[in-house]
């Protein structure tokens, strides 16, 4: 359990490994941090942290965003709940239950959180927007759809009222919802929709529709199957965009395309837009999300380099039925058609930033020491969410943590860790290696920040898979279902 305590930011880990430095008590071993490059000055050594953990037996707690009222709101996906958390003592106050939301066990329920900027600001827009899966089947057959909607905030019984539906009928699933949702700088919501989860597991027979677009008669029809694996841009009230880019002949929501499972969105400096994904065995990817563009999913996981991966189209196998095939997560049936890397070729194909991790050919996915929780050995880190953590602009009240200005935060799934990856002046590389910080054995699900960027907020899964604290897998976690805080104290 993590209780208050002092703590120092633990150490880096190369690309091409899977974890940093591990000291004899389980974390990683310190190091400093490197120089910043937007005038505040070299970092002055490693970084320390008060940690301590604020409430737990949230009901897996999806999104976390720090309010205008100086709660921490967020979504817990199988309560079907938006909540308030006062930080100081961790004191919860409910306010909306969605009771349409369709929650199996899975991942689904209630989803993502965005706040309008205007929300408690005496403008007549305190708005909150939510993301969930719901059933439109009124039969024994569930045929789920996602659903954003915008209730109005009511401060005096501090509850979410008057909903509003934005946008209904997109995409939604038990696995590989991705449902993150972003208030953009341009006044548009982002929203991510994963590719269901398909061409795997229980899913394996349903095609993947990544690369799949919607055609003006879709738009016409408001047929939103085709969504799924995109990234979305939409007006306020979920109408389209005018200055959406137009793919394929069509101008629809869609603001990029070939996705896999993009569960991190952030806007950086310039209105630059960024988002991580899961690879499948390797490849996790941070990506710029440039309009119009096809990210390669499920053709090309990571860069387009032919290493350690096929797409391995199961909904096609022939003449053997999909249906009559045993799922095999390492060689698939010579029925099933397998395509390189190098086979795909698109125009406006746009290769990751950075990929966790990118793995030769013939590398060897099998650790026994993981058991029967192979994935948790497998060469990814599991990008849970993203944000931007920016440079100072001389306010002393907003000078946040030094060295840290022009970064990217990741949360991670498998690892219980905090990814800092910093990026160039122009937002377009990144520099040096991911700093790995925050190490437990917890599945870390999404962070928010406070006003002066000094104090981290980070929540945890309820139950589930991750990587043990000397190796393996585990699913003993230390904080289920968690917000921790790690404040920082100064840099030694």
């Amino acid at each position: 359990m993590l209780t208050a305590a002092p703590w120092s930011s633990t150490g880096c880990a190369p690309a091409e490994h899977l974890d940093g430095p591990i000291g004899s008590d389980g974390h990683a071993v310190a190091v400093d941090e490197p120089d910043d490059e937007e005038g505040e000055g070299p970092a002055a050594g490693e970084a320390s942290f008060t940690t301590r953990e604020i409430t737990r037996d949230l009901a897996y707690p999806m999104r976390i965003v720090w309010g205008p009222d100086g709660h921490l709101w967020l979504t817990e996906r199988t309560s079907k709940q938006v909540v308030r958390v006062r930080p100081q003592d961790g004191l919860r106050t409910p306010a909306v239950t969605v009771t349409e939301a369709f929650q199996s066990g899975g991942q689904d329920g209630v989803l993502g959180l965005a706040l309008h900027p205007d929300l408690l600001q005496g403008k007549g827009r305190d708005y909150v927007y939510v993301s969930y899966t719901y059933d439109v089947d009124p039969g024994a057959a569930v045929d789920r759809r996602t659903k954003i909607r915008r209730y109005t905030y009511d401060p005096a019984t501090e509850t979410l009222g008057s909903p509003l539906d934005v946008i209904a009928g997109l995409p939604g699933s038990d696995d590989h919802n991705s449902a993150r949702l972003l208030f953009g700088i341009d006044q548009k919501l982002y929203y991510t929709v994963g590719d269901q989860g398909n061409n795997q597991f229980g899913r394996k027979c349903l095609s993947i529709r990544a690369q799949e677009l919607p055609t003006a008669a879709d738009v016409a029809a408001q047929d939103w199957a085709k969504y799924a694996g995109k990234i979305l841009r939409l007006n306020l009230d979920g109408s389209i965009p005018g200055d959406n880019p137009q793919i394929a002949g069509a101008r629809s929501h869609v603001y990029s395309y070939g996705h896999r499972n993009p569960q991190g969105l952030t806007f950086g400096l310039g209105g630059m837009l960024y988002a991580n994904e899961h690879g499948p065995k390797s490849d996790d990817e941070l990506n710029v999300i440039l309009p119009g563009k096809n990210y390669g999913w499920p053709h090309v996981a990571g860069y387009q380099d032919d290493q350690a991966y096929t797409y391995d189209n199961w909904s096609a196998s022939s003449p053997d039925s999909c249906e009559s095939l045993w799922w095999n997560d390492y060689t698939p049936p010579p029925s099933v058609p397998r395509q390189q890397e190098s086979a795909f070729s698109h125009p406006d194909f746009e290769e990751p930033l950075l990929t966790f991790f990118t793995v030769p050919s013939g590398y060897n996915y099998f650790d026994p020491a993981c058991g029967f929780l192979q994935y948790i050995c497998w060469p990814t880190i599991a990008p849970s969410s993203l944000h931007y953590y920016p440079a100072g602009n001389g306010n002393p009240a907003e000078a946040g943590i030094p060295g840290w200005g022009n970064s990217l935060l990741m949360t991670t799934l498998k690892k219980g860790a905090l990814y800092r990856v910093k990026l160039s002046t122009n937002g377009e590389s990144v520099v040096g290696e991911p700093v790995v910080l925050f190490k437990t054995t917890n599945r870390y699900r999404d962070l928010a920040m406070s006003p002066d960027r000094r104090t981290l907020y980070v929540i945890t899964d309820t139950a589930g898979n991750t990587s043990g604290p000397t190796g393996g897998a585990t699913t003993a976690l230390e904080n289920p279902g968690a917000i921790l805080e790690f404040k920082y104290t100064d840099s030694n």
